[in-house]
């Protein structure tokens, strides 16, 4: 068993053009109201990783160019589709009634865990990342048709909203690719 760490060379997968014609998964990413570029960062660099089709920022959400998106992003914010809206309700309304699937990444008294939920091939998803403190717009929690929760057992009720993010992107990755 070769145990030799790869290079660059061999982990690149494809170039920024190539990338940008990849058919891709069939789920978008709403940043609500996230305030650190940091994070904003690593979103786009899973969102990369995992095939979103688009990163939707909306409210004080951060947006490229800037330093501190770059500096974790890696270049994803070239390759990833995104834009902003002001007001993410709207968004997210405009998106249900095209038939899109919100989920949102929360802890409420009814979510599912976030390892029972099983995306359906064919349909389309929204997935809603919320507030570093407050987390996701109550308005938009009652607009969703799932509430997702990443089960936790230690002393800290919350990870982090990037962190949160790429274990849901993968939950919907390996259901979805």
């Amino acid at each position: 068993m070769d145990k030799k760490k790869k290079n660059i060379v061999e982990l690149t997968n494809c170039s920024v053009g190539e990338y940008r014609e990849l058919e891709k998964l069939p789920l978008k990413v709403v940043a609500d109201n996230v305030r650190s570029m940091y994070n904003i960062g690593a979103v786009f660099r899973t969102s990369d990783a995992f095939l979103v089709e688009e990163i939707i920022l909306c409210g004080i959400s951060g947006c490229p160019p800037h330093p501190e998106i770059a500096k974790t992003a890696l270049g994803a914010e070239e390759t990833v589709r995104w834009r902003h809206c002001d007001d993410a309700v709207e968004a997210v309304k405009k998106l249900k009634e095209e038939g899109w699937k919100i989920c949102v990444l929360e802890q409420t008294h009814n979510s599912v865990p976030l390892q029972q939920f099983r995306p359906v091939k064919g349909e389309r998803y929204l997935l809603i990342i919320g507030n570093e403190v407050e987390g996701v717009d109550q308005r938009l929690v009652d607009l969703s048709d799932t509430v997702l929760e990443i089960p936790q057992y230690g002393v800290k009720h919350s990870l982090n909203v990037s962190s949160s993010a790429s274990i849901a992107l993968w939950q919907f990755f390996i259901y979805l690719k």
